[in-house]
């Protein structure tokens, strides 16, 4: 596989489980990147989280199902889940198309975010952590 032919946007943070974290007046907006996307191939279901549930760093947030597997999404801060993405419900190829803009899978209010960031990846850390997956 090619590390190159990923989009890995900058101003996000990564987790080594290939979520994505964008954070817009104290919420943080989360998905999948687009290393997991191509990793699964087409997506073509995704279970979406329950609105009010607090959620640890790293715990499973929601699942997606792809032509190949069925994947956990793990949320890559803690926080309380304020909204999800329902137009996946009806279209989750969002996903496989806009993973970071449409295809966003959940928003949370964020509860350790000066810790939980910490622990995620600069663009440029994920980039390099891709490369070294290919060894």
């Amino acid at each position: 596989m090619d590390m190159s032919s990923y989009d890995v946007p900058e101003g996000l943070r990564y987790s080594r489980e290939h979520e994505w974290v964008k954070v817009e007046d104290n919420i943080a907006i989360i998905g999948i990147t687009d290393y997991a996307i191509k990793s699964l191939h087409d997506v073509v279901y995704v279970s979406l989280p329950e609105v009010g549930l607090k959620i640890n760093q790293g715990s499973v947030a929601a699942t997606v199902e792809s032509i190949k597997a069925v994947s956990e999404v793990y949320s890559p801060i803690g926080g309380v889940i304020i909204e999800v993405n329902k137009a996946l419900d009806m279209n989750p190829e969002k996903i496989n198309t806009s993973p970071y803009a449409e295809g966003w899978i959940f928003k949370l209010k964020p509860i350790n975010f000066e810790d939980d960031i910490k622990k995620l990846m600069t663009n440029k850390e994920y980039n390099t952590y891709l490369e070294s997956l290919k060894k």
